[in-house]
């Protein structure tokens, strides 16, 4: 397998990046290609779609071994399931699939053909296999039953983002600060509501702290 790209992104740790693409769209992100793969031929059409999907590597999850179960952060961390039956990193190959709304295709006099997209889930840095149109006619399917998935896909905090601290982050920022925060990055198996935490996030330290299903930001400290 090849990297013929790799992903630049607002986020620089594995803490607080959603668990699945698509759902913060105020994401933004910018796909660059490997030297040897930055011709613009390669991604002439490639305009004329909106969402494209992703095919990369979980390159910090890269192990030696593999588990027949994962245990879903969205079941608590307690509820063993099939690894095949999640879309868990920590898998036999660490392969990961994301779809994200390709927003255009920038031409950049030193990089290259420049993908921007929205929505996507990626540390900065991940290493791109492949990236291929998605094609709602064949792609989507709106009758499909999603297991456990269907039961947890609603599931927010309550966000308090004081002024004083929201008006730190860049405009542009905010709502994609407070999408992360909704989606509540803590490990499942911790739900001390004296517990602070931290999401690196655009330059910035977002602090915060929750307890009964309400997030509360308590500092930003520029990185």
């Amino acid at each position: 397998m090849k990297i013929i790209a790799r992903i630049k992104s607002d986020f620089k740790e594995k803490f607080g990046i959603p668990r699945q693409s698509g759902i913060i769209p105020e994401l933004k992100a910018r796909i660059v290609f490997e030297p040897e793969y930055c011709n613009p031929h390669a991604v002439m059409g490639l305009e004329e779609y909106s969402h494209i999907w992703i095919l990369w590597q979980f390159s910090e999850t890269v192990r030696e071994t593999w588990s027949p179960t994962v245990l879903p952060p969205r079941l608590g961390g307690r509820t063993h399931v099939g690894v095949f039956a999640t879309r868990s990193p920590f898998r036999p190959n660490p392969i990961g699939l994301s779809c994200v709304e390709l927003e255009k295709v920038e031409q950049d006099p030193k990089l290259g053909p420049v993908l921007c997209v929205a929505g996507a889930d990626l540390l900065d840095g991940t290493p791109i296999y492949d990236i291929k149109p998605y094609l709602a006619y064949t792609d989507s399917h709106p009758e499909a039953v999603c297991g456990f998935a269907d039961r947890v896909k609603d599931y927010e905090l309550k966000v308090v983002f004081p002024d004083e601290f929201l008006m730190q982050l860049p405009k542009e920022k905010r709502e994609a600060a407070i999408g992360i925060l909704r989606q509540d990055p803590r490990p499942p198996y911790q739900n001390d509501p004296q517990r602070r935490y931290g999401v690196a996030f655009a330059g910035y330290d977002i602090r915060f702290h929750a307890a009964d299903g309400v997030l509360t930001v308590c500092e930003v400290v520029k990185i």
